[in-house]
């Protein structure tokens, strides 16, 4: 292998964040390759379901020097965010390498060693830039395996419309939870539920047909308390006292739980309201599934519906890549966001955690400082 080879810098994936990694380097003059698994940009966005839209502002989801089209929602939808990417990739020409599966990554002799399709591929530098939800997680539930109803993850919702004339269980108030059923109030389907064990730190994407995230950079600059605080009175003056409808209360501060445990602020398109006029009913979280298709809730109540959706997030899947080093937290996340840790220099994150300002504006800033951190290394 030369050592040009050697010299080059590796980004593991094409996604907005590696995208704006090898875009950033490329500015100061640092070479480097995408591996990509995928054959296109954007496959993973063209996975999701049809009604998904972003819950950030089109202002502050534009990769670096290219803005979404005149036209453009204010949360632009699936097929404009494909196409934005796209667009972002063919006009810069980035060094994409399709079809690479990276299995490995290890340490030898100073260097990182990639193992991708059978080859191995050395750097000084190696960026990990696949995402924050690559693996849809669903819990052991008990009797889960043997259920007799269906049951499946939010990765596979398909579209609202799918879901006419059936009931629908919704397990989690997370911000995968409201995405789904911000869309099924708007599907002529039949009762909804919410299984929800804790409640949600939420905000509205508009007041007024003002898009709420364009307030997100003056919410950020806040301390945990006061950010906590904006976010919980517009909660409550928004809907009231949730509690009433059978929402549990949240365990912390909205802000605060998104910069500890990365739990992200979900969005609400109209969920909320439904619930408060019986639309979507809120149960006790699920304790167990029986094979007759009947799901037994915490309080032991019995409800049978026809499609029931784990909202229940996503994980890295990281664990067997660089889960030697002692970089990733208990579940899998990356300890460090933005930059290298002390155990594994020259291996780099970005991308793994939830942002106030949206995730496509927190990687294009993270982008930045890991180009510079790397040619700050280069120089030392």
């Amino acid at each position: 292998m030369s050592s040009t080879d050697v010299e080059r810098v590796i980004v593991i994936g094409a996604g907005p964040a590696g995208m704006a990694t090898s875009h950033a380097l490329g500015k100061i003059g640092v070479a480097s390759v995408i591996l990509e698994q995928e054959a296109r940009i954007g496959e993973p966005w063209r996975r999701r379901h049809k009604n998904i839209t972003l819950n950030t502002h089109r202002n502050f989801s534009a990769m670096p020097g290219l803005a979404f089209p005149k036209g453009t929602p204010a949360f632009p939808g699936r097929d404009a965010v494909v196409d934005h990417l796209m667009a972002f990739g063919k006009h810069h020409r980035l060094p994409i390498e399709y079809g690479v599966t990276v299995d490995t990554i290890s340490r030898e002799d100073g260097l990182w060693a990639v193992r991708a399709n059978g080859a191995k591929r050395l750097a000084r530098d190696v960026v990990v830039a696949t995402g924050r939800d690559k693996h849809p997680y669903m819990p052991e539930w008990k009797g889960a395996k043997e259920f007799g109803g269906r049951l499946i993850h939010a990765a596979d919702f398909g579209q609202a419309n799918d879901y006419a004339g059936k009931s629908v269980l919704v397990i989690g108030a997370g911000n995968s939870g409201f995405d789904l059923l911000n869309h099924l109030i708007r599907a002529k389907t039949g009762q909804l539920w919410l299984a929800a064990r804790n409640g949600p730190s939420i905000l509205p994407k508009r007041i007024a047909n003002v898009a709420v995230h364009m307030f997100s950079p003056v919410t950020n600059a806040l301390p945990n308390w006061l950010a906590d605080a904006v976010v919980g009175t517009t909660q409550r003056l928004m809907w009231g006292d949730m509690t009433r409808y059978g929402m549990p209360k949240a365990p912390g501060g909205g802000v605060s739980r998104l910069r500890s445990d990365y739990t992200a602020i979900a969005a609400d398109d109209g969920a909320m309201n439904a619930i408060k006029a019986g639309r979507i009913k809120v149960v006790p979280t699920v304790r167990e599934f029986r094979p007759d298709g009947a799901v037994v809730l915490d309080d032991g109540q019995t409800i049978r519906p026809d499609v029931t959706i784990a909202g229940t997030g996503y994980r890295t899947g990281l664990d067997g890549l660089v889960g030697e080093y002692g970089v990733l937290d208990e579940r899998g996340f990356p300890l460090v966001n933005g930059s290298d840790h002390p155990n594994a220099p020259g291996l780099w994150f970005l991308g793994m955690r939830p942002n106030l300002r949206g995730c496509f504006y927190a990687a294009v800033q993270q982008a930045g400082e890991i180009a510079k951190g790397i040619s700050r290394s280069r120089r030392l």
